[in-house]
């Protein structure tokens, strides 16, 4: 053998002994997959055919006080994607399917791109993009037609990672025709940092595709209307197709909100306020020689001895269905434009106005409760001069020698000026003096202006008084701006009034002067309320002397029926006001309903039957039409209705607040009947809606009470 062929056969056992190491490797490795570690693997396998899918469960309902549906749910059809399976198609089958898929929905192809991008991705949308697991089919399209959902069902193999199945969204039934979109809220998808901090308090009621609460009583009582999600377990084939179902865990539905509004009654009041509206706008103001615009509003109606909302209406208003399913960007501005109103703002509790000669009341009540007395008697000229200016009454009406009831009554704001301006010169003449007493200011405070009603809504506005302490606080915080116009010339896009503002505040703008204690006297100045909490303080009046935390929600009912939660009227205080003021105030605001400043849109009413007892007031505001408010009250409701830019309260709001209260009591000409009340007996029933085992919602036993 030759030496070559020596190696030649060397070099072959060689490669057979490396050949066999790999085949006995092998063979281990094999071995240990299939027969040791076998069942670990097998169990893997099958775990990534399981696909875990959520199931939102219904959200729970909203009813008024008798169980009429406010808000229910309406099943849809859903169209989803699998980002997963999808993902692992070419780029060409992926844009065939998502054309395919488009044309078949009526969606075009970049917003389901832009729909199955994850919030965080590069290019998404927040409210557009999907916030949900990147493992669960997301939600491109719903409301989809049922003859396209069906046709994506019956042809699986043309839509390969399509999903398709109904689910719940939110309807509005509007019995009588209501609105309500401020009070019901609406509803959009959960934030990433909502979720975060669910998911670090433990909270298994919210995921990724959750939608929650965002305004009105959808947000605030979400705990209870969210409900529990669900999980499903199904397996999958390799192109994503459900072959069978692993597992399952039912979600469990929302709680329903009972709340204390009547949809009859809210009918009522939205139809008024949007009428009163409608009419100023048609009528000339004498002032400004041109149209009122009255461009927005706000109606009240709250139980006076529980604090409880009956209705509440503002005016622009939206379409709460417009958030079902995603709002376009659109419609998103409109609802924060302010050309159109600010429609998203609720000027009820959220917007804040100069109270005018409503607030006299609780001047008096300052007054009177101070040094001055019901025998005072103080003059009621047309004008009476402040310094280098004359402050009139309204339309410079003189009325003589006057009580506080007559000046109530004819609504007098040179008698109000005089008990102001008393105050200032004997308690606080300093006007640096940020500390003087002023028993007007701390009246004030006690009905509760300045600070938040607590009511069961979210985003509500606290006012201001207007004192000493605020007016220095202001000062501190705009005396950079307005001491920077002062300071240069003035320009053309700078009005006079705006550049003798701004010098006269740079110099002493935090001098509480013997002016600014008048205005207040008057609810004028820089004094801002909210219709509500005017509409609480006139419920004190009523009640003698309690301040309630209003309330829209009345109980929380669980799906089966059973009262989980009942909300309590809950009293604030009880305010230190004697029985003898409130007597003669109230004695004095039926005077104004019967012969005062409210008497013209109210005769013939039946005053004797129905007492009411009313105040009305106009707001001027600088650049602007007056605002004009009605405040109103007998023993069982308040009433109090807000138009700005549309001239005297009376005026502008005085026939709607009549019809209101024709359709609280019954009243048809000069005859009440309380049977054929909006509400039949007048006063709601004390106990709640029945929910019957079929599902129905009967409404409360009527006790009269």
């Amino acid at each position: 053998m030759t030496a070559a062929s020596h190696r030649s056969q060397l070099r072959l056992i060689v490669i057979q002994t490396l050949v066999f190491s790999l085949l006995a490797t092998l063979g281990v490795r094999l071995y240990y997959l299939q027969v040791v570690s076998g069942e670990e693997y097998q169990g893997q396998a099958a775990s990534q055919s399981v696909r875990e899918i959520v199931v939102q469960p219904q959200r729970g309902l909203i009813v008024d006080a008798m169980g009429r549906p406010l808000v229910t749910n309406r099943l849809t059809w859903v169209v989803s994607l699998d980002r997963t399976l999808i993902g692992r198609m070419s780029e060409e089958d992926r844009a065939e399917l998502l054309s395919r898929t488009a044309r078949a929905i009526g969606v075009k192809v970049p917003r389901i791109r832009a729909r199955l991008l994850l919030c965080g991705d590069e290019g998404a949308v927040a409210g557009t993009c999907w916030n949900g697991s990147p493992y669960q089919p997301v939600p491109v399209a719903q409301d989809v037609p049922e003859t396209a959902a069906l046709r994506i069902l019956e042809q699986p193999e043309d839509f390969p990672g399509v999903v398709v199945d109904r689910q719940s969204v939110r309807e509005y039934p509007s019995p009588y025709g209501i609105n309500a979109a401020h009070l019901l809220g609406y509803l959009s998808p959960i934030t990433k940092e909502e979720l975060e901090a669910a998911e670090a308090e433990g909270d298994s009621s919210v995921n990724g595709a959750s939608v929650v609460g965002r305004a009105g009583v959808e947000k605030e009582y979400d705990e209870f209307l969210r409900g529990q999600p669900g999980y499903q377990q199904v397996a999958v084939d390799s192109r994503g197709r459900v072959r069978q179902d692993v597992s399952d865990l039912a979600a469990q539905p929302g709680d329903t909100l009972v709340t204390s509004i009547d949809a009859n009654v809210q009918s009522v009041v939205e139809e008024q306020l949007w009428k009163m509206i409608q009419t100023q706008r048609g009528l000339r103001d004498p002032v400004t020689k041109r149209n009122f615009e009255a461009d927005s509003g706000a109606a009240v109606v709250m139980e006076a001895r529980t604090g409880r909302i009956v209705a509440m209406a503002s005016q622009p208003t939206y379409d709460p269905s417009v958030w079902v399913g995603g709002i376009s960007d659109k419609q998103l501005k409109r609802l924060y434009s302010e050309a159109a109103g600010t429609p998203l703002l609720s000027r009820a509790f959220q917007g804040q106005f100069a109270p005018g000669s409503t607030w006299k009341p609780f001047m008096s009540a300052g007054a009177l409760t101070n040094g001055y007395s019901t025998d005072t008697v103080l003059g009621c000229p047309s004008a009476v001069q402040i310094g280098n200016r004359a402050f009139h009454n309204h339309e410079s009406g003189a009325y003589g020698s006057i009580g506080f009831a007559r000046a109530l009554e004819v609504s007098c704001n040179t008698f109000f000026y005089q008990v102001g301006m008393h105050f200032w010169s004997t308690l606080g003449s300093d006007p640096d003096d940020v500390d003087a007493r002023d028993p007007l200011v701390k009246q004030a405070q006690k009905f509760g202006f300045g600070s938040r009603t607590g009511v069961d809504l979210p985003g509500e506005a606290s006012g201001r008084v207007a004192d000493r302490k605020w007016k220095k606080a202001y000062y501190e915080s705009m005396k950079d701006y307005y001491c920077g116009i002062a300071d240069k010339p003035q320009d053309e896009k700078t009005s006079d009034f705006v550049y003798k503002f701004a010098r006269e505040f740079c110099i002493e703008g935090w001098k509480y002067k013997i002016t600014d204690s008048a205005n207040f006297a008057i609810g004028q100045g820089d004094t801002i309320v909210t219709p509500l909490q005017l509409a609480r303080a006139y419920a004190a009046l009523a009640n003698g002397g309690v301040l309630w935390h209003p309330r829209v929600g009345k109980a929380v009912v669980s799906p089966d029926g059973e009262v989980i939660r009942e909300i309590k009227p809950k009293k604030e205080r009880k305010l230190k006001v004697p029985k003898r003021v409130l007597r003669y105030l109230d004695d004095a605001l039926k005077g104004v309903a019967s012969h005062g400043t409210m008497a013209w849109k109210l005769g013939g009413f039946p005053l004797d039957d129905v007492t009411i007892r009313a105040k009305t007031g106009s707001a001027e505001v600088y650049g602007k039409q007056s605002t004009g408010w009605v405040a109103s009250y007998t023993e069982d409701y308040v009433v109090v209705m807000m138009i700005t830019q549309a001239g005297t309260g009376s005026g502008s709001t005085g026939e709607g607040i009549r019809a209101i209260w024709e359709a609280l009591y019954g009243v048809d000409g000069e005859t009440v009947d309380r049977d054929k009340a909006a509400i039949p007996g007048v006063l709601q029933p004390a106990a709640l809606p029945t929910f019957a085992d079929d599902g129905s919602i009967l409404p409360p036993a009527r006790k009269d009470r």
